[in-house]
């Protein structure tokens, strides 16, 4: 019984910080003043470059430290030029928020497909990649780098947000940009920082993801809306770090159970969930989108977002 809580509990490790990680990513932009819905289209491209990178230095000699540090810096440096796309539309071009990030969503999954085809000749869909620089495995528990990178970020987000100039200008830019603007705080600047932040995060959540679950990624699956219910759990989180952690921790107990609920329920309940009951991994996997929608119809008109989100700035209107 024991071993089955050690595997629940790793696998809710994986879920919440990912979900963490990329809910934070939307937090920033959003604090910021910018919508970003488009925190899948940024997860598959900053994923998929990653994978792209650690499935090349799988065939050298260089030390793990490093295929951990390259293939993680590739992912948010991605993650951050798809991002800006997103800036400067909405920015600088004054582009429909919604719009832009629908179509980031729609071009991340065909230039995936698109490329993962050619890399393969056209014979599959899958990459596959050693990922044992990033998991260590103790008896029944696994452990990866991005607990640590996770919890770190988590103390960092805080500290920036609440005990810092640049998190009070931030937030600042998000309620009232024209008192920011007032005081000198340049409103853009900071929104395209915002809008970075949510790429550099968002690509370094779809690792946190992709690799400790697997040793391969299906371009066509993507990350199966995982994007957008890390939306769910920041709009949950009330776009406050610590909020944002503990709703990823409920949500990744729904996702956990889908890999571990028939020999977690025969176990402690004695009972078998089998295919042919009507019980399947999608059938859990699916309950974290069925709770959002649940939740988000009783709590949305509870959630305070950011005030001038999704409103762009123009210094001649103030």
């Amino acid at each position: 019984m024991i071993d089955q809580f050690l595997i629940l509990f790793s696998y809710i490790l994986i879920f919440s910080i990912s979900l963490m990680l990329v809910a934070f990513g939307g937090m920033f932009s959003e604090r910021s003043g910018v919508i970003n819905i488009g925190l899948e289209g940024i997860m598959v491209v900053g994923g998929f470059s990653g994978l792209l990178v650690l499935k090349a230095l799988n065939s050298t000699s260089i030390h793990p430290i490093f295929v951990v540090i390259l293939t993680i810096l590739t992912s948010i440096i991605v993650g951050m030029l798809y991002s800006s796309l997103l800036a400067v539309a909405c920015i600088k071009f004054k582009a429909d928020q919604t719009l832009v990030g629908t179509a980031l969503n729609l071009l991340a999954t065909s230039v995936a497909l698109i490329f993962t085809k050619r890399l393969t000749g056209g014979a599959s869909t899958t990459i596959n990649y050693d990922k044992s620089a990033f998991v260590y495995i103790f008896g029944n528990f696994n452990f990866n780098i991005f607990l640590f990178l996770g919890i770190i970020i988590l103390v960092a987000s805080i500290i920036v947000l609440y005990k810092l100039k640049f998190g009070l200008r931030l937030r600042a830019c998000g309620e009232n940009p024209s008192a920011a603007d007032s005081v000198g705080i340049n409103v853009n600047a900071y929104r395209y920082v915002g809008v970075l932040i949510s790429g550099a995060l968002g690509g370094l959540g779809a690792l946190a993801y992709i690799i400790p679950t697997s040793s391969y990624w299906n371009s066509t699956v993507g990350v199966a809306g995982f994007g957008f219910l890390a939306l769910a759990v920041m709009i949950f989180g009330q776009w406050k770090p610590l909020r944002i952690f503990i709703i990823s921790i409920v949500f990744s107990l729904f996702m956990s159970l889908s890999y571990v609920y028939f020999s977690f329920f025969q176990v402690l309940f004695g009972i078998e969930l089998t295919a042919d009951k009507g019980v399947t991994p999608e059938l859990f996997k699916m309950l974290p989108y069925i709770a959002s929608l649940i939740l988000l119809a009783f709590t949305s008109k509870n959630s305070r977002a950011p005030k001038a989100e999704g409103i762009p700035y123009d210094k001649t209107r103030r």
